[in-house]
């Protein structure tokens, strides 16, 4: 009976999931219809769904949603975020990096990265910094001579760095649902996340020498500027940001802050880069304000939603089946975290990394750290994999938001733009899943 529930409880989900209904409602709706069927037919053994109180359940799942500290971070970090989109901190960057980096092989390119790093270490928010990257950057360097596809495989795999570089709205909810302290995710992102970086810079250093029309150098009309000013330019771009990153970051890695403080530090920072840029006003501060309300109120829908699937689940013994049929692959602890990191993957080309983060990891983890895996190193191996999921064909949501933004590039362009950079964050997973101390020295240091 357990086995026939569960198969029919998956195959409702998927055919509500691909019907296009909201994710949201289609997590809670599914798990509230089966602990409903369940309590006619089969009682499930779940405190909350007891003597039939489903309204007690739906509640209960409800207030443990809304009242989880370990959440409290992600509202303040997409506040933070939608603030410096306000503050014109990219383009005043990219303007700084031009002069200075310009007449390096791929300097443009590179400076994009760079942008993408300080956005990602102080927004987190994919959506804000592909639009805004694509806005000012692409049209730079389209402008510049460079490859159309390598511009915007560039912009695409650059914005997403935010959903792996701390303060990241993926780590957040990972460590609220896998019960592992958020700031040891965040330590544990910092190495990966900017060794990723670093792995875009090689791969454009060394397209621009293998192929040099592909990412032409600046030439600067009239006679040479000096360094210096350069090197200033940038630095009086550069140093709002960084502090405000130093401020967030640092104050979780040395231990003066938790999460939740530092997200506030940054809401807070970021509220007074705003008003120091200029373009804050009241309208202004209104609409960042409701922008961040619907952003947060939509995550916690979906929190809520998956909390109601996933308890419904547990208690059909879904969990137990999962770790049954895991447990029984012939290929050994580590060719189990391999299987399960390929599936990922795969479910990555067709769901968001909120379904993936809120269902399939919840299951995997407690049988891959039975196996003796460190809870942290597993969840940034699946963090990076999970990564890949905004740039793969057909729902990665980095590819509409170039093609909104971008007016003219068609889609064939940009899934040839960042195939070669999907194969280097897999390639930079392969490198963590080898030296697993890249993602757990920083969280094993002394507070």
């Amino acid at each position: 009976m357990d086995a026939l529930f569960i198969f029919l409880f998956f195959s409702t989900f998927l055919c509500l999931l691909f019907s296009g209904y909201p994710v949201a409602f289609v997590l809670g709706g599914t798990g509230v219809l089966f602990a409903a069927l369940g309590s006619l037919v089969a009682p499930l053994d779940i405190a909350d769904v007891a003597e039939l109180r489903m309204i007690g359940f739906v509640a209960n799942r409800v207030f443990d949603t809304i009242s989880s500290y370990s959440l409290i971070p992600m509202s303040m970090f997409i506040f933070m975020g939608f603030m410096l989109d306000r503050s014109g901190i990219a383009e005043r960057l990219l303007k700084a990096m031009r002069a200075l980096l310009g007449p390096a092989p791929g300097g443009l390119a590179i400076a994009v990265v760079a942008i993408g790093v300080v956005l990602a270490a102080s927004t987190g928010i994919i959506g804000a910094s592909v639009v805004l990257l694509a806005t000012i950057a692409v049209p730079t360097m389209f402008e510049a001579g460079y490859s159309r596809r390598l511009s915007l495989g560039t912009v695409g795999a650059t914005g997403c760095l935010g959903i792996l570089i701390p303060p990241s709205i993926m780590l957040v909810v990972m460590g609220d649902q896998l019960r592992i302290p958020v700031g040891d995710l965040f330590m544990g992102a910092i190495l990966p996340g900017f060794g990723l970086a670093l792995a875009f810079v090689i791969f454009i250093v060394v397209s621009a020498l293998l192929v040099p029309s592909a990412m032409p150098r600046y030439r600067r009309e009239g006679p040479a500027q000096p360094v210096l000013p350069a090197v200033l330019g940038f630095l009086g771009a550069v140093a709002a940001p960084l502090a405000l990153v130093v401020a967030v970051l640092g104050s979780i890695v040395a231990g003066i802050a938790s999460p939740t403080e530092a997200s506030g530090i940054g809401a807070a920072g970021a509220t007074l880069l705003a008003a120091a840029s200029r373009r804050l006003d009241w309208r202004a501060f209104r609409e960042v304000c409701h922008q961040s309300a619907r952003t947060t109120a939509f995550l916690y829908m979906l929190i809520f939603g998956a909390s109601c699937f996933s308890v419904v689940l547990r208690g059909y013994g879904g969990d137990e089946a999962v770790e049954a049929a895991l447990t029984g692959l012939p290929f050994g602890p580590h060719g189990v975290l391999a299987v399960v990191i390929g599936v990922v993957f795969v479910l990555g080309f067709f769901l968001d990394w909120m379904e993936i983060v809120l269902i399939v990891a919840p299951l995997v983890m407690p049988v891959l750290t039975g196996f003796g895996f460190d809870p942290v190193w597993i969840a940034i191996l699946l963090a990076l994999v999970l990564q890949t999921s905004f740039l793969t064909p057909p729902v990665g949501m980095a590819l509409f938001y170039l093609r909104s933004s971008v007016p003219g590039a068609s889609i064939g362009e940009i899934y040839a733009g960042v195939i070669p950079f999907v194969a280097m964050q897999l390639a930079t997973l392969a490198v963590v899943a080898a030296f697993p101390s890249l993602a757990l020295w920083l969280p094993s240091l002394p507070d």
